[in-house]
């Protein structure tokens, strides 16, 4: 089996749901799926992350330590969240990926982590 990443995307300044009720369901929907993810076997890893305000950005690639704030690219589409799954082949993880798409209502980018 190969692991890859489902990683969701946001985009800057849209707002993924018309109203709470829309949040709440996809929220409901999200957890449905992890829960099919985890008793089908499939379930490395996930979880939901801060807008990227929140984020520091450490830099020690030049001898000196620097913390910044802020996300590093300058960027319209952020990441939201993620999944480690495991699949046996791109294609069953793609079919992974549109579940949770229709679930978290974004878009979701599949990345196979590299061989060991």
């Amino acid at each position: 089996m190969t692991q890859y990443l489902l990683a969701v995307h946001h985009s800057e300044g849209d707002d993924a749901y018309v109203s709470e009720d829309e949040m709440q369901q996809a929220f409901a929907d999200v957890d449905a799926f992890n829960k099919d993810l985890m008793s089908s076997g499939s379930w490395v890893f996930g979880g939901g992350l801060t807008v990227p305000a929140d984020a520091t950005v450490v830099d020690a690639t030049k001898g000196e330590t620097m913390v910044t704030d802020g996300p590093f690219a300058e960027s319209k589409e952020q990441l939201g969240g993620f999944w480690v799954v495991e699949a046996p082949d791109l294609a069953a993880a793609q079919e992974i990926a549109k579940r949770g798409s229709a679930a978290c209502k974004q878009p979701v980018e599949v990345r196979p982590f590299q061989a060991e």
